[in-house]
């Protein structure tokens, strides 16, 4: 498609993106490689969005801003097609996570199933039943969830075992299979990254997918940060002729230059905000109703040496899932559900100086931490998440030699798409993955000419995978364009190391 033929009516540009994280990237490459002319705006001084990472503690140690370990980094078809793969470099522990539990016991999750299963003693066996279906469609599980759960799957069959496994662990059945502690807390500690209550149906299901990708291709960590994606996708960008504009805040739609469409990586509240006016009254009223989820308190920390977890095990896993027994974590979550701040919190933890040096001057290390607190909750967690810690790593409070800890307030305010602190940018629960944020088998197209939603509000949802960008930029380019032809996102040399090959098919 010829940018020149595209623009018409003397608009500035073919395509104007508001937000520079994955999602905006995601839909702004789409639409260059389409041969539209792009520009996309970012309030922030630098790219980055839901995958910055900056300095926060000392000079020379590099932290997360917010998503650390990528899941979806391989398993994404927008990734699988982009080539992300052979694009970043990136390291993927053998243990793709571990769950402290009392008395030095630990839940050990390796890429290898079998591996993990012989781990888990009497409970090994019921672990592996439940996992290896959905181990063996992980692929599938990922196109499955990668797009509108209104649209007919194209593997019922993976549908129908995801569904299966999280009506049995999304209830209070979840126990009925397991005789011990370690494998159910080794599932809870996956399935609370949802801030949803424990059990419930879409925090099962999330939490399954998740340990499905864990033991099939492992939970890849990007080295040098989880900045690196974003840069090859604004690099790409560039490369194809589009714009990054920082320092930018929009706050109306008015404001942006003459385009022929705009997609926005924004919130429901935000896009409100900015268009209000132009939306008929039904659509506007099925936004106000979009729900937003509990928010996270983030702690970052340098370290003098590594967490002394007193599980060694531990001391080689990517992600590390703090607070006890699956009882403890219940109860703990469903305290943030009701409102308030539990005494011992879940804690999610990421150690990505053991994999990459790049984060910490030598013989260094960071660790990245968040706990789950009650929406705009303005509480300090910074000693209460130590103290977790401390309580499985003996030791630990020695090795800190500088924190950077933020509020929930404070994390909204670096990022206004995470309302009250929700990095989810609306509560995935199963309702809102369904309607997301609108019951509707497009809902990436809005009501307003020429305006299309790309962010983590809309489906798939919550994640680093540039599926919402994606899948908005493909609708803009049906609907805009009369174009179904999926866009090369394929690197200059044409190589994709993924060894599944891309089928150019639109996804259904």
């Amino acid at each position: 498609m010829s940018s020149g033929r595209s623009r018409r009516g003397g608009a500035a540009w073919d395509a104007v993106v508001v937000g520079a994280g994955p999602n905006g990237l995601a839909a702004a490459v789409t639409l260059a490689r389409a041969g539209l002319h792009v520009r996309v705006y970012e309030r922030d001084e630098r790219p980055g969005g839901g995958a910055a990472t900056r300095e926060l503690t000392l000079p020379g140690f590099l932290s997360d801003v917010c998503s650390a370990i990528h899941p979806l980094a391989f398993e994404s078809r927008f990734f699988r097609e982009f080539g992300l793969q052979n694009r970043v470099r990136f390291a993927t522990p053998d243990i793709s996570f571990g769950h402290p539990l009392d008395g030095g016991r630990a839940g050990i999750a390796y890429r290898d199933l079998e591996r993990t299963s012989a781990g888990l003693g009497p409970d090994g066996p019921a672990y592996a039943r439940l996992m290896r279906p959905l181990v063996e469609r992980a692929a599938e599980i990922a196109e499955f969830t990668g797009s509108s759960l209104l649209r007919v799957p194209r593997d019922p069959l993976t549908a129908i075992a995801l569904g299966v496994s999280s009506l049995e662990q999304g209830t209070l059945a979840w126990n009925a299979r397991f005789r011990e502690e370690v494998a159910p807390a080794l599932l809870t500690g996956v399935a609370a990254h949802t801030i949803l209550p424990q059990p419930s149906i879409a925090a099962a299901g999330a939490g399954l997918a998740l340990g499905a990708y864990a033991h099939a291709r492992g939970w890849p960590i990007p080295v040098g940060g989880s900045q690196a994606i974003v840069d090859a996708m604004v690099e790409d960008l560039r490369a194809h002729g589009g714009e990054v504009v920082t320092g930018h805040d929009v706050r109306s739609l008015e404001e942006l230059p003459s385009a022929r469409v705009i997609l926005l990586d924004v919130t429901p509240r935000a896009f409100l905000r900015m268009a209000a006016s132009r939306m008929p009254p039904l659509y506007r009223r099925a936004l106000q109703r979009f729900r937003y989820g509990g928010g996270v308190a983030k702690v970052d920390f340098a370290l003098s040496d590594p967490v002394p977890w007193a599980n060694g095990e531990l001391r080689a896993a990517g992600t590390v899932h703090v607070g006890g027994t699956r009882a403890e974590i219940a109860d703990a979550e469903n305290q943030v559900n009701r409102g308030r701040l539990p005494d011992r919190p879940y804690v999610l933890a990421a150690q990505q100086s053991l994999f990459d040096s790049t984060r910490a001057p030598a013989g260094r290390h960071t660790l990245w931490a968040y706990t789950h607190v009650p929406a705009g909750s303005p509480q300090d967690r910074r000693e209460a998440v130590i103290g977790q810690i401390e309580r499985f790593a003996p030791g630990f409070r020695d090795t800190i030699l500088a924190t950077s800890s933020r509020t929930a307030v404070q994390v909204q305010a670096h990022n206004p798409n995470y309302v009250g602190g929700d990095i989810a940018a609306g509560a995935p629960s199963l309702a809102q993955l369904i309607r997301r944020p609108v019951l509707r088998s497009d809902p990436w197209r809005t009501p307003v000419h020429g305006v299309y939603l790309a962010s983590a509000s809309v489906a798939p949802g919550p994640g680093v995978h540039g599926l919402g960008g994606w899948h908005a930029a493909l609708s803009a380019l049906r609907h805009e364009f009369g174009t179904r032809a999926l866009p090369d996102l394929s690197p200059r040399d044409g190589q994709i190391i993924d060894p599944r090959p891309s089928t150019r098919e639109e996804p259904s």
